[in-house]
């Protein structure tokens, strides 16, 4: 045990008065104080101080460590939210490069279904008129009627709608280069 001198005694106890300072730690273990009532009565004021202070520091302790467990447990709940919304936003592109994918096929799937229905159209209306012009000019060829109007007629016809025929093929031609070199630029 250590047994301190009066003059430090007084000095502690002084400090105490004044200050509030005490002694801490495991060194008033340490102390003999049997000797001196006063001093003993500051040694045991100075236990409980730092007991006192002990539990805090504890408790203080406790809470960080309460924390740290609270915010690692919310780092990891995070970083999972975080590789799910990656997940997720891949998913999506995936998605919509495959929409874009489908919308493409789709609308080049109309485009071909709409120029082959122009195409057919446009032949039965050729076909049409070029067969009722040669009915008109057979049947003036066979009943013997002036026929130089219908044979300038069925002359014509035939030089419109074949030009008629190049000029929708051409056309048709040219959107769909134009829609090729627009994909081509995609």
């Amino acid at each position: 045990m250590i047994k301190l001198n009066n003059e430090t005694k007084e000095t502690l106890i002084q400090f105490s008065k004044e200050k509030g300072i005490y002694i801490e730690g495991n060194i008033l273990k340490t102390i003999d104080a049997s000797d001196d009532p006063q001093f003993a009565e500051y040694i045991r004021l100075s236990i409980e101080r730092d007991n006192e202070k002990r539990i805090k520091r504890l408790d203080v302790t406790k809470q960080v460590q309460e924390q740290n467990a609270e915010l690692i447990k919310s780092k990891a709940e995070n970083e999972k939210i975080n590789i799910e919304l990656k997940l997720a936003l891949e998913e999506a592109e995936r998605a919509k490069l495959n929409a874009l994918t489908d919308l493409e096929v789709l609308q080049k799937k109309t485009q071909y279904e709409l120029i082959g229905s122009i195409v057919k159209i446009s032949l039965w209306i050729i076909c049409g008129i070029g067969m009722v012009t040669t009915g008109m000019f057979a049947l003036c060829l066979g009943l013997g009627i002036d026929n130089e109007i219908v044979q300038n007629t069925w002359s014509n016809m035939f030089g419109i709608l074949l030009t008629n025929c190049f000029s929708i093929i051409g056309t048709i031609m040219g959107v769909k280069y134009a829609s090729e070199k627009i994909d081509k630029k995609s």
